[in-house]
């Protein structure tokens, strides 16, 4: 089973799960059982990650949402991959999407250069 497909089921079953840096939080506990612990152990790397794309994702669409004459929303992530800086990135009325750079490739200031130039808001 993905780490989407165990989020799914959490949802749907009346689970609420976020992260809470690197530990999973889960909700009401009368709701987990012992099955349900040994499966989110097994995947819990993946489950993390895939919950804090979805954050990132979010804060990207609420920066639009809150400033409607912004075109695009880049926030970045300096915390969620020790390798990898990773740059959410969305476009109004598009898509949204993800860049990892490499830590050491990545260069704060080029970025901005990048973003002034093409007009893109940052957060």
């Amino acid at each position: 089973m993905e780490a989407t497909e165990i989020i799914e089921y959490l949802r749907s079953n009346n689970l609420t799960v976020k992260t809470d840096g690197d530990f999973l939080e889960l909700s009401p506990p009368e709701k987990i059982t012992d099955e349900l612990i040994k499966r989110l152990r097994k995947h819990k790397p993946a489950i993390l990650a895939e919950l804090k794309r979805e954050e990132r994702r979010l804060k990207v669409l609420t920066i639009l949402s809150e400033n409607p004459e912004t075109k695009r929303a880049v926030i970045t992530d300096l915390d969620s991959d020790t390798d990898n800086v990773i740059l959410a990135i969305a476009i109004r009325n598009q898509y949204t999407f993800e860049i990892s750079i490499p830590r050491e490739k990545y260069d704060p200031f080029l970025l901005l250069d990048l973003l002034r130039s093409q007009e893109i808001v940052e957060h």
